[in-house]
């Protein structure tokens, strides 16, 4: 449904780029839900921007290529690269950006705002018809139509989020981008949103990638997932292989530091910080985090390594 090709990207800043996406790799599979994980500022939210084409500056595309790949009315397979990604969204590919609060226009009505955006990318239809079929689909979501007559402010943080996740997936399309969808709500509120995203996506039969730095909102909901670190996608495998054998000294640090119930043992977070990514470090970019790391770390750069059943790692202890 979605590739990515060796994707490289930047921000142009005054003093420099900050190579924020670098030479990622990988696919996204027909119904299944793709996970994203790793550090706040690993360049998670950035290459969901790439993948939904939302190129704006001082983001910019260095290398490689994304391909959307979906199929027109009459069933035809259509293939949408970056540059042209644009002319699928919300039919073919839709986006749930981070803080529905600071998404959604505050001095306009949830109603209007799917009108809004239904007709600026597909055509206007007859409002009244437009209304009851999105009052329907809203009920299908477990959401009151009560919500499309209140202003975003008036609604709460979990309710502004479920109607964002209900615009991004009216139209039925084929993949959902959701950058961080249960940042800043409470554990219940998320418990909600996590389960409406995979009834929709059970429902529609559709891909959803889920970007996220909590771990137990991959382990819940995805099927596969990968982890980032400093602009680098170093592990990509099924969610319950990454979780039980990673395979990756940051995957295993990341794992390890997670709470479990019945385990009373001392946690310990990872030392040190990522390095920038306006100079990353020349060999793996972990290496000066690593407690495994040696000379040649510091030098080569490690090639993607298959350990097996569709699980991949970036490391030279692999070999």
């Amino acid at each position: 449904m979605l590739k990515l090709n060796q994707v490289s990207a930047q921000y142009n800043m005054l003093n420099g780029y900050v190579k924020a996406v670098d030479k990622v790799d990988f696919e996204v599979r027909r119904n299944e839900i793709f996970g994203i994980a790793g550090e706040s500022g690993c360049g998670k939210s950035t290459l969901l921007k790439v993948m939904y084409d939302l190129i704006q500056y001082p983001l910019e595309i260095a290398s490689g290529s994304v391909e959307v790949h979906t199929s027109d009315r009459k069933g035809t397979p259509a293939i949408y690269r970056n540059g042209e990604i644009h002319k699928s969204w919300w039919k073919d590919i839709s986006y749930v950006p981070q803080g529905a609060m600071h998404v959604m226009n505050p001095v306009t009505r949830v109603k209007n705002q799917f009108f809004d955006t239904i007709s600026k990318f597909h055509g206007v239809k007859n409002k009244r018809t437009l209304e009851h079929e999105i009052t329907a689909y809203l009920k299908e979501l477990e959401l009151p139509p009560e919500v499309l007559k209140a202003y975003p402010h008036q609604l709460s943080g979990g309710m502004r989020q479920r109607v964002l996740i209900a615009l991004a997936t009216f139209l039925h399309p084929s993949i959902v981008l959701a950058d961080e969808p249960t940042t800043a709500l409470d554990v219940v509120v998320q418990r909600g949103i996590l389960t409406m995203l995979s009834q929709v996506q059970k429902k529609l039969m559709n891909s959803m990638v889920i970007v996220s730095h909590d771990m137990g909102v991959h382990y819940q909901i995805t099927n596969r997932m990968g982890i980032m670190y400093a602009g680098q996608m170093i592990e990509i495998g099924p969610t319950d292989r990454i979780f039980n054998e990673p395979k990756h000294p940051y995957t295993q640090m990341l794992i390890n530091a997670l709470p479990r119930i019945g385990d009373n043992s001392q946690k310990e977070g990872i030392p040190g910080t990522p390095p920038s990514l306006k100079n990353p470090p020349a060999g793996c970019r972990f290496a000066a985090r690593c407690p495994h790391a040696m000379e040649v770390c510091r030098i080569v750069e490690p090639e993607r390594v298959n350990v097996g059943e569709g699980h991949y790692a970036s490391c030279h202890l692999l070999n």
